[in-house]
């Protein structure tokens, strides 16, 4: 898909010794931790910005102001009863945010601590649904000694370009200029490279990723002793950091490993978490402790004492090791322990020390008392001193990580067709996957025992599927009932009272009987709208996770499968409009699995009755279809298809006039929730056609003729009503209505026609239509803002100005930018589709931008004003990475309309159904050809470590 001279923006280019001096670079030139080439650089001394978040006008303030007032009123009521609502634009954090943001740490499922590019760390985000914004005082310091034993030169000080004040730690050094000192970040690995500071003969590089291995270089002429020091204050941040009990615990473990475990206990109810702070010790290399020590004055040793002992001696008493336990924390005192590290360094020889950094939480808790044991339990046990054994695994095992890493970023990294900009920030977009809040769980069969509130069960009865392909029998699930909810491991009780019918007892979750069972997995929308696995805007996202973690993809995939065919009658009050209505309706696809109990009480979004929106449903077709096929996983396809069917079913309702296409309602019925939308839009109209195609392939492949026919049918209809009333000869309209902004030009209409070509189908509508909408939205959404350097607007009017109509349409979202420009790779047009995407780069990730590097937003303003940051959407970057290297199976199909395989059905034609509004599929021996467009093979399975 990419041609050889394409690529037309290598200016942007930073090249190492444009950072760091020529003489340094030779000193690394043969150290394979070395910071790479293409990566994404900052002087430590560099500025870091407020972050400037957007306002409402004050006459969107007026339309929005009784949705304003019922949210409140949520928010409060929420707030009595212990929960945080899962939207809350009403509370701010006391810290402002800033353009600081680095590499975060942690990994998928356990939790993450964010780093600021200058050494702070930042956002904690341990516990679900729990995000604290602002320092807590840890942080890697350093007192270096250099010279003759007899002759030393200390040059005490703290590797971080930031000061801080009082509590007996303003005496650690705090004055690192940073102007020679460079941060280089490629995700999930940072590097950082003090150069001469602040010892003018000592050349220090760090690679972080919870391993902190510093390789220092020494260029004078003199034998040097080097002490580094690691303080970590035992918290998580918020209430728990002053409550008190909480022990830290020193510890000497195997392969010289050793350090301190630090043991809290965590505020209402929530799991304790112990971090381990530990060196490696070598034949060079001494390690040595000081298990506790205080913030304040009234402390047995403060952080002065500390500091000073570090000055003197450059380590601490080895008898530190046999203390035990501290005694417990006082209320209102926070403890802190310290890791030295000492050793010599030979004239112009080398030395490298590592630390390192691990946590364990073994249960996650949410909010309404459902728990459950975390995935990496599996592995490491349920005991909450599996910090010790993880963190001895990170030291032992950096180095084979950071091999297997370079292995999968290679091939990327040194495709020379692709623009430095892309490379880079394609890999630290992954960013998301740690600091937003994930949770992944060991819990493939349920527990039902462990659930206290009344479940009224209202079962649905599944239809085995059987298919064949050659001698070979596929069976479609197991005998016997099972829930695909994972089981709680207990349970503090719930509150409701209402009836609520459970999920349906269906065999096609049942990943237990399955080899590649991966647990469950869960991620926010992001840090502001806390929401799990928000499916309109996983639909861009889920790229990223299709093409490194397949097999976490097909899991949330089964995960909305079973939801569609469930139904929970507990009533919900919507806010936008004050209506209420039932809180998941059995057919529409949720928008969200839930905030404070997952998988059993979804929906928690509850601005729109998303029962009555109009793309989750076709967004479910058209992802499960598309996994299918890259995926050939012809086992997820017969499990997930009555699904599909049922999603498709439902959306019937909504094609009023009878003419194939569905319509919208008069309200923002899609994920552009402040965008109304009246009868047939641009982006839902596209997206139903291409959910007809997906189904109609995927009823072949499965042997569903009859519903293939009744796609046909219908896409033959809906295709010709959607151009009748949208073409207007150069794109697409925003709907078939007469409001103001109906003729607006929308980023995102052709999101459809994105999906269609991602999956290997024929396209929606004539090649000269789409690339002519491509071409109007990149002259007018892209080229019109700012020379094209901001990214695509979602609406723009046809004389040029951006459609103000309300805030979402003149905003410029960053995952849509990201799908546009992959829909034009698609289409053949790479040279708008990366000058569209640099827009992104250009405002959310260079220095001449607006700072929002690791936090990128779910958009921002024509004047660069943030909404929502660290945020789900923009993995969509993925998706034009998907676009430039299409699974071979999908490269390969042949390139036949799939509906000119389908036997044209009469116009008149219905969803034939059963009693149970399930259509029973009993496919005939052979209806799998081997020439289908779906038998494919798995194609990519990276692993980030």
């Amino acid at each position: 898909m990419v041609s050889g001279n394409l690529f037309h923006c290598r200016r942007h280019s930073w090249p190492p010794e444009e950072y760091i001096s020529r003489a340094t670079l030779q000193l690394f030139d043969l150290d394979d931790s070395a910071p790479p080439e293409h990566a994404w650089r900052r002087r430590l001394n560099s500025h870091a910005n407020i972050l400037k978040e957007f306002s409402v006008t004050f006459r969107e303030a007026i339309k929005m102001a009784r949705l304003g007032i019922r949210l409140w009123s949520y928010i409060r009521e929420e707030a009595s009863h212990g929960r945080k609502a899962p939207i809350d634009p009403f509370t701010r954090e006391s810290c402002k945010p800033s353009a600081s943001q680095g590499v975060p740490l942690g990994g998928m499922g356990s939790g993450s601590i964010s780093r600021g590019f200058r050494g702070e760390f930042r956002q904690w985000q341990i516990i679900p649904d729990f995000y604290i914004s602002g320092r807590v005082k840890q942080t890697l310091r350093v007192s270096f000694g250099s010279g003759p034993a007899r002759r030393i030169r200390a040059f005490p000080k703290a590797l971080i370009q930031r000061r801080y004040d009082g509590n007996g730690i303003s005496s650690w050094g705090w004055n690192l200029s940073g102007q020679h000192s460079t941060y280089h970040a490629l995700f999930p690995r940072a590097w950082t490279i003090y150069d001469g500071e602040p010892d003018p003969d000592l050349k220090r590089e760090q690679s972080s990723d919870s391993s902190f291995v510093y390789t220092l270089v020494n260029t004078g002429r003199e034998r040097a002793k080097v002490s580094l020091l690691f303080t970590w204050a035992n918290s998580i941040g918020g209430v728990s950091h002053l409550s008190g009990d909480h022990v830290n615990e020193p510890f000497v473990g195997e392969d010289g490993v050793s350090g301190v475990l630090l043991h809290h206990k965590t505020a209402k109810g929530n799991p304790p978490v112990t971090f381990a702070v530990a060196a490696c010790e070598t034949q060079n290399v001494n390690v040595t402790v000081l298990p506790t020590f205080g913030l304040s004055e009234g402390s047995f040793r403060t952080a002065k004492d500390m500091w000073s002992t570090m000055v003197e001696d450059g380590q601490f008493d080895r008898e530190n090791f046999v203390v035990g336990p501290s005694t417990p924390s006082s209320a209102g005192k926070a403890i802190c322990a310290a890791v030295s590290a000492s050793a010599w360094v030979e004239p112009h020889g080398k030395c490298t020390i590592a630390f390192g950094l691990a946590w364990s939480s073994p249960k996650v808790k949410f909010t309404k008392g459902s728990s459950y044991h975390r995935r990496y339990t599996k592995f490491y046990g349920t005991s909450e001193g599996a910090a010790l054994n993880l963190v001895h695994d990170a030291l032992k095992n950096y180095r084979r990580w950071e091999e297997d890493i370079d292995k999968w970023q290679a091939p990327i990294l040194k495709d020379e067709r692709l623009p430095e900009w892309y490379k880079f920030t394609l890999f630290n977009e992954l960013y998301f996957l740690a600091a937003a809040g994930t949770v992944w769980i060991d819990s493939p069969l349920p527990d039902e025992k462990m659930r206290s509130y009344p479940r009224t069960a209202t079962q649905v009865e599944m239809e085995k599927v059987t298919i064949s392909e050659g001698a070979g029998d596929f069976q479609g699930g197991t005998a016997g009932p099972y829930s695909a909810l994972p089981g709680p491991n207990d349970s503090d009780g719930s509150e409701e009272e209402d009836a609520l019918n459970s999920l349906p007892n269906t065999p096609f979750l049942d990943q237990h009987n399955c080899e590649d069972d991966v647990g469950r997995f869960l991620y926010l929308e992001g840090v502001e709208y806390i929401m799990w696995c928000t499916y309109d805007v996983h639909f861009y996202a889920s790229f990223a996770l299709l093409l490194l973690f397949p097999k976490i993809e097909l899991s949330i995939q089964r995960d909305f499968a079973k939801a569609v065919l469930s139904e929970d009658g507990r009533k919900v009050k919507f806010l936008a409009d004050g209506s209420s209505g039932i809180r998941k309706v059995r057919g529409a696809v949720p928008h969200d699995l839930g905030t404070h109990d997952p998988w059993h009480e979804m929906n928690a979004y509850n601005i729109h009755d998303t029962s009555r929106w109009k793309d989750l449903n076709p967004k479910f077709v058209l992802q499960v279809y598309r996994d299918f096929s890259a995926t050939g996983d012809l086992a997820f396809g017969v499990d997930v298809w009555p699904s599909v069917r049922a999603a498709m079913e439902y959306m019937e309702q909504f094609d009023r006039d009878e003419d194939g296409l569905i319509e919208n309602d008069g309200f923002p019925d899609q994920t552009y929730d402040a965008w109304t939308v009246h009868g047939v839009s641009a982006y839902c109209g596209c997206l139903w056609l291409a959910a007809l195609q997906a189904a109609a392939a995927m009823a072949v492949q499965l042997g569903d003729q009859d519903f293939a026919e009744w796609c046909k049918a219908t896409f033959i209809r809906a295709k010709k009503a959607f151009e009748e009333k949208l073409w207007n000869g150069s794109y697409f309209n925003y709907d078939s209505g007469t409001s103001s902004n109906s003729k607006s030009i929308q980023a995102d209409q052709l999101a459809g026609q994105w999906y269609t070509a991602s999956s290997g189908l024929p396209p929606l509508f004539e090649d000269c239509k789409i690339r002519s909408t491509l071409q109007k939205i990149y002259d007018f959404n892209v080229m019109k803002v700012r020379g094209g350097r901001m990214g695509a607007v979602n609406g723009m009017h046809p004389d040029g100005r951006v459609d103000e109509t309300c805030m979402q349409s003149r905003e410029i979202w960053t995952g849509v930018t990201y799908g546009v420009a992959a829909t034009m790779i698609l289409a053949g047009m790479e040279e708008q589709a990366f000058v569209t995407a640099l827009g992104i780069f250009t405002a959310g990730w260079s220095e001449e931008g607006y700072g929002y590097w690791f936090q990128t937003p779910e958009g921002w303003t024509i004047d660069g004003h943030f909404r929502s940051l660290i945020y789900m959407r923009p993995l969509s970057i993925w998706g034009m990475q998907y676009a430039l290297s299409l699974p071979r199976a999908i490269m390969d199909a042949p390139r036949i309309n799939i509906m000119d395989r389908i036997n044209a059905a009469p116009v008149t034609m219905r969803i034939p159904r059963n009693e149970r509004g399930i259509r029973r599929v009993t496919p005939e021996t052979g209806c799998c050809q081997k020439s289908s467009l779906l038998t494919y093979l798995l194609f990519f399975s990276f692993v980030i470590i």
